[in-house]
This record gives structure tokens, sequence and C-alpha cells, in this order.
């Protein structure tokens, strides 16, 4: 036995809102992709139709529905997660870009890690390491001369001259 139907009427402006929301670049892909299950909801997709388009499970689009009806645009977005807090806030990571892409310096991760510490943050080399590689943040170009700097092997260094 399949659910109830589960519909949701819009006002002209809550429409519109949810137009923005879904389309603003800013806001997560969860809420955007929430926001648009509510349109879609209001010109009479049914919610099978809707979980098919976005790719979802009926029960995630009906969980949007309720979360709407419940919580009004509030309920759009997710709750803070638990766990520990990040450590880097957004201007250390800015700090970090800087040191990175504007000075003259190449930073070796002590070094960072000794910047940090002046900004009040605790971190060892290897977590900043490993921070830095999973967001995709590669340095200030010190492995491109290393690189280059190698000897070709099997005598082909006489051929390239």
């Amino acid at each position: 036995m399949s659910p109830p139907p589960l519909r949701i009427a819009l006002s002209a402006e809550e429409d519109k809102t949810l137009q923005e929301l879904s389309q603003a670049s800013t806001a997560p892909r969860r809420t955007r992709e929430r926001a648009e299950a509510l349109r879609l909801n209001h010109r009479g997709w049914p919610t099978q139709q809707i979980a098919e388009y976005l790719d979802w499970r009926v029960a995630t689009v009906r969980q949007a529905i309720y979360r709407w009806r419940d919580q009004g645009l509030m309920g759009l977005w997710d709750q803070p997660r638990s766990g520990r807090p990040p450590r880097l806030s957004t201007e250390d990571w800015a700090h970090l870009h800087h040191c990175l892409d504007e000075e003259e310096q190449t930073y070796t991760s002590a070094q960072l890690v000794e910047e940090l510490e002046t900004r009040g943050v605790q971190l060892s080399r290897r977590q900043l390491r490993r921070l830095l590689k999973k967001n995709d943040i590669a340095g200030n170009g010190l492995a491109n001369p290393i690189a280059d700097n190698k000897t070709p092997s099997n005598g082909l260094e006489s051929k390239l001259n």
C-alpha cells in the first residue's frame, strides 16, 4: 500500500523565494535541491516522479516536504552536525592562502605550522599537510624546480643535446 499523496501549496512570494534559493550558488547543494523538490511538488509532480528526477528516495522527498511544512524556510537547511569543530577558521585559511599564493617566500610545512601557532592554532605538520591536500592546495611551486633538475637516465642526455 502506497502512502497518501503529499501536496503543498506555495504563495507566489514563497515560490519566488524557493526559485531564487534553488538557483543560488552560495546555498548548499542539498538546500537548493530541497527547494527544487518543493517547487516541483507545488506544480503537481508526485513524490515518486520528483524522487526519480532528483535521484532521491521517495522518503527523502517526503521528508523535505514535512520539513517545509513544520519549519518553513529554515527547514531546508541542515542542522549543525555533531563532532569536533574544525580547527582552522576561515581567517586561518585566508592567511594560509596569503602565505602560499602572494608571498615571495616558499614555505615548508614546519614554517606554516609556526605561522599558525602565531595565530593560536596548534596543528602538527602531518595534520596540516593532510588538510592542505584535502582542500587541494598544492603549495607554492617548489615541486616543479625539483622535477626539472633531475638528470635523464640511460644516456638520454646526449641524445637530447
